[in-house]
């Protein structure tokens, strides 16, 4: 079958609207030789993976390995029902015989990827997640590709199951025929630990199987985003990406303890030497109130690994750190003449003390010390320091437009504050080194009732994108701003 009577400018805008209309295209890839080779990279170019695909995968990829450019991998626990959906339990972790499923998918992973050429580009992207946490008390929770995708495919579908609440429903605090249930067992059901209990006895043994993986060299990319609600233990996640020579960039946006003595270990110092650095720690507000009798309203940043991510940056392309880590620790653990950054173009990281309540001098040193670092880095174009939570937002931002334009230094914040002078003349001399034509100081003022979470900063500050995934913003948003915790507050 060919299409002679259409020039071909006219066959590209009809294939393109056949891909962006999202229906099925393997029939349309008898058009012509032209028309198979487009089909076949938009449909290899992502693919989603599960536990029983993972068998057909080489075979289906043998002929067109180099057009995958992103690889979802999607992890599926078990389903539960009402009887345990928020039953208390002593631990709250992943079954032995789930993480018997992710060892054995990540094994089958790892032999077939091992195979695979090291010349192109590929991104891993790892959720684990039981379908049934939207079905019962978190009907907002979405599951979805890191971008999305327009073929209907069925190897490529979004999970995707927010359910709407009837008056009646048995998940809901206030009205549950199940009597008044602690809102944390239910939250604790879907923080639980992967790789706790099993397969391995101990972690030596753990440790050796994981040696015994083959290294794969395709994968230069690994997403570990906020909708994997289930934690990686540190020393795990370690030693996966170990396995992973050619990586150039990991985007980890773990979820904050619910304990303050369990967020120490899960800070322990990990060491990231890749080109391309994002640690997003993502938290909601209305959980902290249900589990304020164990942790911090606002967890306390780890200085430790504020440290070990100056040291990283010195080497990296661009890092972003966001709760995990303050800039004031970032800024003030080193003396900056004594430090270069050859590489660094951006940089992002959250600050505590960008905060009405907060000392307006030590705001000021922060903002000083953050210029003098930008002196040693010669290639930056954008320094990001932000904060936000619900009513709260402030942006420092620095970005370099081009050596014939001035810079700009942008202060967007909820509360009133005018830059010192010495802050001023600080990033004056950043622009003297990069043979910069001036700087330009702008303030914009937001109004604190459009904050509704840490996620609706993001969006009023215009934070770079490399701070938090796409996705991840929105799902944020979803789940900040979804109300029924307060249920539970407001009952009496």
């Amino acid at each position: 079958m060919s299409c002679p009577v259409f020039p071909i400018e006219i066959q590209y805008i009809i294939l393109q609207n056949l891909i962006q209309d999202g229906g099925k295209l393997a029939n349309f890839a008898t058009v012509s030789r032209t028309w198979q080779e487009k089909i076949e990279q938009h449909t290899f170019a992502r693919i989603r993976l599960t536990e029983s695909r993972l068998a057909e995968f080489d075979a289906m990829t043998s002929r067109n390995r180099s057009l995958v450019r992103y690889l979802w991998l999607c992890l599926e626990l078990e389903r539960y029902d009402c009887t345990t959906c928020a039953h208390e339990a002593e631990v709250f972790t992943t079954s032995p015989r789930e993480n018997t499923l992710i060892v054995t998918a990540i094994h089958n992973l790892f032999s077939v990827l091992s195979t695979w050429e090291s010349s192109n580009n590929l991104s891993l992207d790892i959720t684990v997640y039981s379908p049934s946490d939207s079905e019962h008390w978190f009907p907002h929770l979405t599951f979805e590709p890191d971008t999305p995708w327009s073929t209907s495919d069925p190897g490529q579908e979004v999970e995707q199951t927010g359910l709407v609440r009837a008056a009646d429903d048995p998940h809901d605090w206030v009205t549950s025929p199940l009597g008044l249930i602690s809102p944390d067992y239910a939250l604790l059901k879907v923080f639980g630990d992967i790789m706790t209990l099993g397969p391995f006895d101990h972690d030596k043994q753990e440790d050796e199987w994981w040696q015994r993986l083959p290294l794969v060299s395709a994968v230069t990319n690994v997403l570990l985003r906020q909708q994997n609600r289930r934690r990686w233990k540190p020393r795990t996640l370690a030693q996966m990406l170990a396995r992973l020579p050619r990586l150039r960039g990991l985007h980890y946006e773990p979820w904050r303890e619910w304990a303050d003595e369990e967020q120490e270990s899960r800070d322990e110092c990990k060491h990231f030497h890749y080109a391309n650095l994002t640690i997003f720690e993502n938290f909601n507000q209305q959980y902290e109130e249900i589990f304020n009798y164990e942790c911090e309203p606002i967890r306390t940043p780890s200085t430790a690994l504020g440290r070990m991510l100056l040291k990283v940056s010195l080497n990296l392309e661009s890092l972003s750190g966001s709760f995990m880590v303050d800039a004031w620790d970032f800024f003030n653990t080193h003396d900056p003449s004594s430090q270069k950054w050859p590489n660094l173009t951006s940089l992002v990281l959250t600050s505590q003390l960008l905060a009405p309540d907060q000392s307006h001098q030590h705001i000021m040193n922060m903002l000083k010390r953050a210029g003098l670092a930008a002196t040693r880095m010669p290639k930056l174009k954008t320094m990001e320091i932000w904060n936000g939570r619900e009513k709260l937002a402030a942006l420092f931002k620095y970005e370099l437009l081009g050596e014939d334009q001035p810079a700009i230094i942008t202060w967007k914040s909820t509360w009133d504050l005018i830059l010192q002078p010495s802050v001023i003349r600080t990033w004056e001399a950043v622009m003297a080194r990069c043979c910069g034509s001036g700087l330009t100081i702008v303030y914009e003022a937001l109004e604190s009732d459009d904050i509704l979470s840490h996620g609706d900063a993001i969006v009023r500050l215009s934070v770079s994108e490399l701070v938090v995934r796409p996705i991840s913003l929105q799902q944020i948003q979803r789940d900040c701003n979804y109300h029924w915790f307060h249920d539970i507050f407001n009952s009496d």
